[in-house]
């Protein structure tokens, strides 16, 4: 059905390492995004944190449940949607995080929250960027019978450098904004929204493997 209503650009999901457990941290457009990830990277395991009132929708519902997605209180510390998480990657399953926290509608970037953080540190999971765009013409093109381009990117995966505990809010929300800005950088200009100055990204905390690159482009000679 995605390809039917879609084209796939899912050439770069051939990047997705084919075992282990892994975080994505991807950003959130629509409705579209969890079916067309999910189905195209089978035949791995995903689940993802998604917002509660999604199974008030019977199909949804349906959907979310088949694959197991973990519900999630927003707005509030959700302990066991956390513990969830935790054991699916334990289990070595891909974890689907929007640290935006919510549909942007635009595919423009929006501020990152810091639960992700927590996550990655507490497993030693290793983060995935993923970014797509073009979904958010998806409604402009249904109602032209048109097919909607949906562009997907992967980039590099790093882990968050341990810190000493109690970790402030401020390092919390430096190191997601880190993670953001890893993600902007696979994305079109256009998209990147309050991580537009590529510039102004730091890497303290991201741990990159000997021989990977960030995904931020390399600074301008001077």
């Amino acid at each position: 059905m995605a390809r039917l209503l879609c084209r796939v650009h899912d050439q770069p999901l051939a990047l997705v390492p084919h075992q282990g457990p892994l975080i994505l941290a991807a950003n959130h457009v629509n409705f579209l995004d969890a079916p067309i990830i999910v189905t195209h990277l089978q035949p791995r395991a995903v689940t993802a944190l998604v917002k509660e009132e999604t199974w008030d929708s019977p199909l949804m519902s349906y959907l979310f449940n088949i694959w197991e997605g973990i519900p999630i209180r927003r707005g509030e510390a959700d302990l066991q949607a956390f513990q969830k998480a935790l054991q699916a990657l334990q289990e070595g399953k891909i974890l689907g995080v929007s640290p935006e926290g919510t549909r942007s509608g635009t595919g423009v970037l929006g501020k990152g929250h810091p639960g992700v953080v927590l996550l990655a540190l507490r497993s030693g999971a290793p983060i995935l960027p993923l970014v797509y765009y073009g979904g958010e013409r998806f409604h402009q093109n249904i109602r032209r019978l048109r097919r909607t381009d949906f562009f997907i990117k992967v980039g590099n995966p790093f882990t968050l450098r341990p810190v000493p505990s109690p970790i402030s809010r401020e390092v919390r929300q430096r190191m997601v904004d880190e993670i953001m800005y890893q993600m902007a950088a696979l994305l079109p200009p256009a998209y990147r929204g309050v991580y537009a100055d590529l510039e102004a990204a730091t890497q303290d905390y991201l741990v990159f493997a000997p021989g990977v690159q960030s995904n931020l482009p390399p600074p301008p000679l001077r």
